[in-house]
């Protein structure tokens, strides 16, 4: 006998309803009959236990569901309105369970009908449940307003007219905003190589002044490689020819450049308006692992580290380091020294051992400084490569600035200007101040960075003066005095022409080299 668990049954007038097993007339527990007026009939082989109620040999019975909270509420649901029989199933007709009468996930995803692929369910405004086509590639669900469906649209993503401040910008959009000078490398006004360094200097690609000691020997040069579509051409290359496998503890090697304070004072630092800055950059190191670049503030003594790590041997890869502002002294408004951004190649124990410190230390502590970072003297294989290097007032990095070559060699010309190179190249003209003694004053193109000094090779025979129909030749020059836009040199010794003369000087050795240096 199949169990049905009722709230109250009552048969339809003139209907009889039999207790039992369908088609079984032995297992007919009784039989109820409504004649339009009242409930007849007899219950027999019955015993009243739980869930029924009533009955006796004729009159109403009542049959109680223990999970009904009121037989009202039984009979209403039970009905052929909600409720279907077939085969001896009961099944629920569409809508014939109140929401209310659900309990809490009785309702599966498995009992849901099904949908296509994709489509999102919302409600129209009678609060019907509806599906949303399945929108584009690309596309994104939009808002139509209360009592309309929400649709996949594509957005309009160009900004209209005017619409956009620089203030808005993460960055400053405008020229200059690249506080590095000949980041893209392409300026190298001294030589494009140099070989045997195992020492502090200027070698090759303007403003990059390399440190080291103890650190192996290397090759320095103006690498023509550079990461494709990005518009650079050439790299800053180290190329280690000595290996320093076991550094002592003091070491620091380093590739940096040195900022005057007044191309830092959009930074607003020492300010309650101080800004965060961002060095982004492209390496291609042989070792992998982590590097450290550092900013070290040179008029407070303070400092901020950041770390990048090459992934991939020998491949271009381009870092982001976002340094934190610093409210902290502030940066001279003058020519001098601010700000040094140090790419370090390597370093010992006494900056390595603690925790990097990755915000501001307006008291150093040498261990913070440069802790994680690899030993790129470890193997004669190994190259340290950068470029497009660029430092500005910004959250996010932006695009690399590229600057005419023009306007990128006057830049440098502030720090260092080459005169004159190789031989049988014109430097100026001369004057014999007396038979023995011969002086020129080079005109600068330039307004250099402060009163330069001579930087020059020497050697018999380096330089020559023609006057006259002759020449005489000089082996080194001292310099007199200078200004930020002049150099005046002069030769006392090997010199033999008549006080008053003029004449025309030149290089005459392939070694001759003279320039205005006036770098920080």
């Amino acid at each position: 006998m199949s169990e049905v668990k009722v709230n109250k049954v009552t048969p339809r007038s003139g209907t009889t309803l039999t207790i039992g097993d369908s088609g079984d007339t032995t297992n007919v527990v009784g039989t109820l009959q409504n004649n339009g007026a009242a409930l007849v009939g007899d219950i027999s082989s019955v015993v009243a236990g739980t869930n029924l109620s009533g009955g006796g040999t004729s009159g109403a019975v009542t049959i109680n569901l223990a999970d009904a909270s009121t037989s009202a509420k039984g009979a209403s649901s039970f009905s052929s309105d909600n409720f279907a029989a077939s085969s001896g199933a009961i099944t629920i007709k569409t809508g014939g369970v109140a929401t209310a009468e659900l309990q809490e996930d009785a309702v599966t995803l498995a009992k849901m009908a099904p949908g296509t692929d994709g489509n999102i369910i919302s409600y129209d405004g009678s609060g019907n449940p509806v599906a949303i086509a399945t929108g584009s590639d690309g596309q994104v669900l939009t808002s139509a307003g209360t009592g309309a469906q929400p649709a996949f649209e594509t957005l309009n993503v160009t900004p209209a007219a005017n619409s956009i401040t620089t203030s808005q910008l993460a960055y400053n959009p405008n020229a200059f905003r690249n506080i590095i000078i000949n980041g893209d490398m392409n300026v190298s006004q001294r030589a494009t190589s140099k070989s045997s360094i195992t020492a502090d200097g200027y070698y090759t690609v303007d403003r990059f002044l390399t440190e080291m000691a103890s650190f192996g020997a290397w090759t320095q040069s103006q690498y023509a490689d550079a990461p494709s579509g990005q518009g650079l051409n050439n790299s800053l290359k180290m190329d280690c020819t000595t290996a320093q496998g076991s550094l002592p503890s003091n070491i620091i090697a380093l590739l940096g450049q040195s900022v005057e304070g007044r191309n830092l004072q959009a930074i607003n630092q020492g300010t309650s308006s101080a800004k965060s800055t961002t060095l982004s950059f492209w390496h291609k190191h042989t070792k992998t692992g982590t590097n450290i670049v550092e900013l070290l503030d040179a008029d407070n003594g303070n400092a901020v580290s950041g770390a990048y790590t090459q992934s991939n041997s020998n491949t271009w890869e381009k870092a982001t380091i976002v340094y934190p502002a610093n409210t902290s002294g502030t940066y001279g408004n003058d020519s001098n020294r601010s700000l040094r951004i140090r790419f370090i190649m390597g370093a010992g124990s006494d900056t390595t051992s603690g925790t990097l410190a990755t915000t501001w230390q307006t008291s150093i502590t040498n261990a913070n400084r440069y802790v994680g970072q690899v030993n790129n003297a470890d193997s004669t294989s190994n190259n340290f490569i950068i470029t497009g290097v660029q430092y500005e007032v910004a959250t996010v990095a932006s695009e690399f600035e590229l600057l005419p070559f023009d306007i990128n060699l006057q830049r440098c010309h502030r720090y260092y200007y080459l005169i004159a190179s190789g031989s049988g190249v014109n430097i100026n003209f001369i004057i014999y101040n007396t038979a023995t003694n011969t002086a020129s004053r080079v005109q600068l193109s330039t307004i250099m960075r402060a009163n330069p000094s001579l930087d020059i090779t020497t050697g018999t025979g380096y330089y020559r003066a023609y006057r006259g129909g002759n020449s005489d030749d000089i082996s080194a020059f001292t310099l007199d005095s200078s200004r930020t836009n002049y150099i005046y040199f002069y030769d006392s010794s090997t010199s033999s022409g008549t006080i008053g003369y003029g004449g025309i000087l030149n290089t005459n050795n392939s070694s001759s080299y003279i320039a205005a240096s006036a770098e920080l």
